[in-house]
């Protein structure tokens, strides 16, 4: 078997995965921001919510960075060199960020600190979808 092809698609898999949850928790927090004074329904978010961070986002992005760094070195580290790649990768770290971002939003609603509307989170739920539109091109047609 193909060890690159077999990174290939497990990284797709991880990837898939943790781009599922980040655009998946914004919508949780919408309607969490929604329903706050509820606290049996905000109760239920706050463990919908940390269960998919915890337990499918986080290891979804920790393979994702660990599959593409070993798809990298499966082609030779000299491939950073290609500006493609260097956009890709600025890319997927901008992805991180907004990942820790929602951590952040996480660990207010569990303490009930929340200050975000819900009309942020239906906006800032669109810049994962951008960025993996960017992503996915650059990766297609490697441009530059």
């Amino acid at each position: 078997m193909n060890i690159y092809l077999t990174l290939k698609a497990l990284h797709l898999i991880a990837v898939i995965s943790w781009m599922a949850g980040l655009l998946y928790l914004p919508r949780i927090f919408v309607y969490h921001v929604e329903n706050k004074n509820d606290q049996n329904t905000s109760n239920i978010f706050k463990v919908m919510e940390r269960k998919l961070y915890f337990y499918i986002m986080m290891p979804a992005m920790i393979l994702s960075w660990i599959l593409g760094l070993l798809l990298i070195g499966s082609i030779g580290f000299d491939q950073l060199a290609s500006k493609w790649l260097q956009i890709k990768l600025i890319l997927v770290f901008i992805l991180t960020i907004y990942h820790l971002f929602l951590g952040v939003c996480l660990k207010k609603f569990s303490i009930d600190k929340n200050t975000y509307s819900s009309k942020f989170y239906r906006i800032f739920n669109e810049v994962p979808t951008i960025l993996l539109i960017l992503i996915v091109f650059i990766v297609i047609f490697k441009p530059i």
